[in-house]
């Protein structure tokens, strides 16, 4: 059983809604993601997905967006991105980590050294934005071979049958974007998402997380009562975009940020409403 399966099982014997902060590696400068990484976990993150800078984050909104310019300004590359992780490692082998990017920076290399040096590094998965399931039986086996998880995006459009292609290729989670559109873009139509895990559900055991549009401990409560888990980004990249230029007080501000969410999905767990 992989970090994130193991993690996101024991949510679940407990009744909880895993919290999964995203934030973009070498924003706003390579030497602070570590100790952001950190504050994450001290704010309550269960996973963490840390961004790969890419120059066309075809997905992503303007916050974003910018984020990445900030970091390619620094020449934050996928490997600066894996060493970021072997660092953080050395103060935390418990909280899983994906990193979430796009195709171009892998291939540049090749598949295998990527993977070889993400798991060397203490990374546990990869969601690539832009690998599209038809290309995945050509990835996914040997991805799981360095023993990566394998974690796809599932949108409001997707149909039954992509699901199952999806599902029958992924790993570890799937990530299910909760609107037509790019990251901090809309607002959540909660009745869509639930009827859409719903169907999601038919097809899978896989746990699902909900990204797209959490904006506040309110949002994340409204999905983190339908969803196995919460993932928030724009919401955390705004603020670094916001402070970035006193880098000092991002760890504190992240964190009380990110905690207000983790007592929000925690006041819905069982024991909480008992």
């Amino acid at each position: 059983m992989s970090r994130i399966e193991s993690t996101l099982a024991a949510l679940k014997a407990a009744g909880r809604t895993a919290l999964i902060p995203y934030i973009t590696a070498g924003d706003p400068h390579p030497r602070h993601t570590v100790g952001l990484m950190q504050a994450l976990v001290a704010g309550g993150a269960d996973i963490i997905e840390l961004g790969v800078p890419f120059s066309d984050p075809m997905a992503d909104g303007p916050t974003i967006q910018l984020a990445c310019e900030r970091a390619l300004i620094h020449q934050t590359s996928l490997w600066n991105c894996c060493a970021m992780v072997a660092e953080f490692r050395k103060t935390d082998s418990r909280t899983p980590v994906v990193l979430m990017g796009y195709l171009n920076p892998i291939e540049t290399r090749s598949l295998e050294a990527f993977c070889s040096l993400a798991k060397a590094s203490g990374v546990d998965g990869v969601l690539i934005v832009d690998l599209a399931v038809e290309e995945a039986p050509e990835f996914a086996p040997k991805v799981r071979s360095f023993g990566l998880d394998l974690i796809f995006l599932l949108a409001p459009t997707s149909s039954d049958a992509r699901i199952e292609a999806i599902v029958h290729e992924a790993s570890g989670y799937l990530y299910y974007v909760s609107l037509k559109g790019v990251t901090g873009a809309a607002s959540l139509d909660i009745d869509s998402v639930s009827s859409k895990l719903e169907q999601i559900r038919r097809h899978t055991r896989l746990p699902v997380a909900v990204g797209f549009g959490i904006r506040d401990a309110a949002s994340a409560a409204l999905v983190g009562a339908v969803a196995d888990g919460v993932v928030v980004g724009s919401a955390l990249v705004s603020q670094i975009e916001k402070h970035q230029n006193s880098p000092e007080l991002l760890p504190g501000l992240l964190r009380a940020q990110l905690a207000e969410m983790r007592a929000a999905l925690d006041a819905l767990a069982p024991a909480a409403v008992a």
